[in-house]
């Protein structure tokens, strides 16, 4: 990307959430990026106290007034700048802060936003109900700063998971972007299986890869492939072990262990049911060059 990655400033540190405050083109603290255009993995919030502020993206102009604001997905080519006597502040905090841990079903509605490239921005304005307990959250956040409570990380978390939940409550993402999500989502999750067939794999861990639920995992799963992933799993080693059954010499326990399989018996009994022919005569048809279509 031929723009500046302003870097969060508290980006190392135990707690990456960033608040500053720009008052007539002078921010404190002042990140990298500020009077250019640039771009950033965080969420940000913008809300304006004084005179205009002008949001400026690749593809549009947003003019806030005072108690106005704006909300910036995740990666969006942006830059800031205001009237002689803009006042705003702005909150900067990566998607992890909001999806409680990995795997969640709250990382799930997080990535639908994140993810959703159309979606670069929601001007905020008191005209609409959910807007203003936005607003009103923020300016709460602010308080904050003024005299940070003795367990001030805490009350951050909780009021952004309150903003971001009336956030995802409210925005209705387009058909062909949640579609896209999915295939995000299944990509994550074959690819693991790809490099993992070999171990144990869990639901827990497929979901993992993907930042979501084990519900929405397996939702996925049979929203793309029509069947669930354990039995997507189990057929994956079953054609591993049938290239490696017709490839090498290794002994059948060997492809049995390498392709993930504990068990001897329920390896040969599911090979068998797939293709028709137990491990052994597999092996020996395609030594053949003979070809045995599996069962439907």
């Amino acid at each position: 990307m031929p723009y500046m990655n302003s870097v969060n400033l508290n980006n190392t540190s135990g707690f990456p959430y960033l608040i500053m405050d720009i008052n007539r083109g002078r921010s404190i603290p002042e990140p990298p990026g500020f009077h250019v255009f640039h771009w950033h993995e965080d969420f940000q919030f913008i809300l304006c106290y004084e005179g205009e502020t002008y949001v400026h993206t690749l593809n549009h102009t947003y003019v806030l007034k005072a108690s106005q604001g704006i909300f910036l997905n995740s990666s969006v080519v942006h830059f800031v700048a205001g009237s002689p006597d803009h006042h705003y502040k702005s909150f900067l905090f990566p998607e992890s802060l909001v999806s409680f841990y990995a795997g969640s079903p709250a990382a799930g509605y997080v990535k639908q936003i994140s993810e959703c490239k159309s979606l670069a921005a929601i001007p905020l304005s008191s005209e609409a109900d959910w807007m203003k307990k936005i607003l009103e959250k923020l300016k709460s956040l602010a308080c904050l700063e003024d005299d940070p409570p003795s367990y001030y990380e805490y009350e951050i978390l909780v009021r952004l998971s309150e903003i971001f939940l009336i956030l995802i409550a409210n925005t209705e993402l387009p058909n062909i972007e949640k579609k896209d999500i999915n295939s995000l989502r299944m990509q994550e999750m074959l690819r693991f299986i790809r490099d993992h067939y070999m171990d144990p794999v869990s639901l827990s861990d497929l979901a993992g890869a993907a930042g979501i639920s084990r519900s929405e995992a397996s939702r996925c799963f049979k929203a793309s492939l029509q069947q669930s992933p354990y039995n997507y799993l189990l057929e994956y080693r079953l054609s591993k072990a049938a290239q490696l059954l017709a490839s090498t010499d290794d002994p059948i326990s060997k492809i049995c262990a390498d392709t993930g399989w504990s068990s001897m018996s329920h390896f040969g009994k599911l090979f068998k049911a797939s293709t028709g022919l137990t491990p052994r005569e597999y092996r020996a048809m395609r030594k053949h060059n003979k070809y045995p279509v599996s069962k439907p």
